[in-house]
């Protein structure tokens, strides 16, 4: 794939964090115009701020991360489950709402939320972290199909095991206990490296993919479905 993004430009959200480096060098070399944003997003008026701020773009990649608590369920407080969902569900109906009126007035536009597969699979002590990501894939999928017969296309990627510095720092990845992990339950036998998963999200976002619509893709190695 070459050159998919000519003369698009593109709003990354969160571009230091989880996905955003890659996302930032792929989409670039694709030929996509990148509009790195670092805000963070969990305060009222944060997303639409940094849209508006944006000016016009055809491509919002809504990439959103934050620390996934390792909390028993019966033990999560209200502090945290308040927090992670304001960190991970609060600003996408806040950035689709102030990006998407600019997209169906010109019939055109793509939306892709960097998931995760967390909301596939059950994993212990996760109940927050999964729900907060479970809510962003069902969201995808409501919005998705309301805005297809507008030519807006609205995806999300359900990643886990790909290489990023959020959740796989390379001190986790250097862990001999991390590397068992991995040879256990990833079929793959490696992490997803990052350009991987930036290049299938630059494709996602291109006009080869105008016939997806409020899908979720899992990126995971295979992990999710197991």
């Amino acid at each position: 794939m070459q050159n998919a993004l000519v003369g698009q430009r593109v709003l990354i959200t969160q571009s230091n964090e989880f996905m955003g480096p890659a996302l930032c060098e792929v989409f670039a070399e694709q030929g996509a115009t990148v509009i790195a944003s670092t805000a963070a997003l969990a305060e009222p008026g944060a997303a639409e701020y940094v849209v508006q701020s944006a000016g016009d773009f055809d491509v919002l990649v809504a990439n959103l991360a934050h620390r996934a608590p390792s909390t028993p369920a019966t033990e999560v407080a209200e502090l945290e489950w308040r927090q992670v969902f304001a960190a991970l569900v609060d600003p996408l109906p806040r950035l689709v709402g102030a990006a998407a009126p600019a997209m169906l007035a010109r019939r055109s536009g793509k939306i892709l939320v960097i998931g995760s597969a967390a909301a596939l699979r059950g994993m212990k002590r996760a109940s927050t972290y999964s729900a907060a990501r479970g809510a962003q894939l069902a969201y995808v999928q409501a919005v998705g199909v309301e805005l297809a017969p507008h030519n807006v296309q609205v995806n999300a990627i359900a990643q886990n095991f790909v290489d990023n510095p959020t959740y796989f720092p390379a001190e986790v990845q250097a862990n001999p206990r991390f590397q068992a992990r991995l040879a256990q339950e990833v079929p793959l036998g490696r992490l997803v490296s990052a350009r991987e998963d930036a290049l299938f999200a630059a494709y996602l976002c291109s006009s080869a993919a105008d016939c997806f619509v409020g899908q979720v893709f899992p990126v995971s190695g295979g992990w999710a479905a197991r």
